[in-house]
């Protein structure tokens, strides 16, 4: 079960002095400088920023897909830096889920088939019967033999959020989870993502420019200029 607000909870993301640079034009350019903070489990928060404030890159940096060029990134008490690329990988899959705003389904695939891709990496017998039961959860267990192009914006997200949470991840990190719906249905989505959020205890990080969802997240980030302006570390 979930712990509530009111007990204690385990940090699931720690970030502590994170600066990411890259050479451009052979000189330095810092997208993210300073960055310090922790998320506890259970928690959701957002980071928000205008375009070019690092917000993506560092994004990336908590999937592990890239690395800091200064400090640490841990989830869930494992320093990223300390896995080579298929340590990294094996630990998304184990542990972290991804909702995008493109929504990033496989067009061959029937919903279905794509909730069960991350079950079926990890060879788990019952992917089909777990697959099944979080489209029902999200109020598509009429649609599950649909393929993405057969479904709406609203639908197809929606299938997206069965995939991210089918594995019980530890985090969910979302990317404009909302960018390309419409305010209703975009609301429903977000109604779900915490709904899903309160029943399994998923710690989850969200970047987003809608002002609405941020104030859903306990907590709220802002990024400018690759610094953290709003938000102290916990």
């Amino acid at each position: 079960m979930p712990r509530t607000a009111n007990e204690g909870r385990g940090i699931v993301l720690r970030v502590d002095g994170v600066w990411k640079t890259y050479r451009s034009g052979g000189s330095p350019l810092s997208v993210l400088r300073d960055i310090s903070f922790r998320v506890d489990e259970g928690q959701v928060l957002a980071v928000v920023g205008p375009s070019g404030s690092g917000k993506t890159t560092l994004l990336g940096l908590l999937a592990g897909l890239d690395l800091p060029t200064e400090g640490t990134v841990r989830v869930d008490g494992t320093d990223l830096a300390s896995l080579d690329e298929n340590g990294r990988a094996r630990l998304r899959r184990e542990k972290v889920g991804f909702v995008f705003q493109s929504f990033q389904l496989i067009p061959t695939l029937t919903a279905v088939e794509n909730v069960r891709v991350p079950l079926e990496l990890r060879g788990d017998p019952d992917a089909g019967g777990r697959a099944e039961h979080l489209l029902g959860r999200v109020g598509l267990a009429d649609r599950i033999d649909h393929y993405p192009v057969q479904l709406s914006g609203g639908e197809q997200q929606r299938v997206a959020l069965a995939r991210a949470f089918v594995n019980r991840p530890r985090l969910l990190l979302a990317d404009e989870p909302t960018g390309n719906l419409d305010a209703d249905t975009g609301g429903r989505v977000v109604d779900l993502m915490m709904e899903m959020n309160r029943e399994r205890g998923t710690t989850i990080v969200l970047v987003t420019h809608d002002t609405a969802l941020a104030r859903r997240a306990e907590r709220t980030i802002t990024l400018r200029d690759g610094r953290m302006v709003d938000g102290a570390a916990a």
